[in-house]
């Protein structure tokens, strides 16, 4: 197993469980003992697991699952923190995503979770990006 493995297995976990509308789930994958952070697109910074577990909770309480799907996922990987930057594709609107996961009691869980609205489309962000030009 690679470094990288367990991280973006946890990833994919997270995707699952958002797709499936699986709290449980959901909530399993988020670290207990470390301080978790999540930034839903155009909320405010959210801090603590119990209201970050409540927003989920609300999130995924309109009995289907999301069309969610996560694209070209990227484990960077630092000593006991793994970083995993990936595109989110929500009802076909691209968002450029990073979720932290760090190792709590010798499993992969989630820190902070930020997904943000891009200008590009859901192709154009699997594309690399021109190392050429200037934005």
């Amino acid at each position: 197993m690679t470094d990288e493995t367990g991280p973006l297995f946890a990833n994919e976990a997270f995707y699952a469980a958002f797709a499936a509308g699986n709290f449980d789930a959901m909530a399993a994958l988020w670290a207990v003992e470390s301080p978790v952070l999540c930034i839903h697109p155009g909320w405010r910074v959210l801090v603590g697991r119990e209201i970050v577990l409540e927003t989920w909770r609300m999130i995924l309480s309109n009995g289907e699952g999301a069309t969610v799907e996560c694209r070209g996922a990227e484990a960077h990987m630092y000593e006991g923190v793994a970083v995993v930057t990936c595109t989110e594709v929500i009802q076909g609107n691209a968002l450029a995503t990073s979720n932290i996961f760090v190792r709590e009691n010798d499993q992969w869980l989630m820190v902070h979770h930020q997904a943000g609205p891009t200008v590009e489309g859901p192709t154009q962000m699997d594309a690399p990006p021109d190392q050429g030009s200037v934005h």
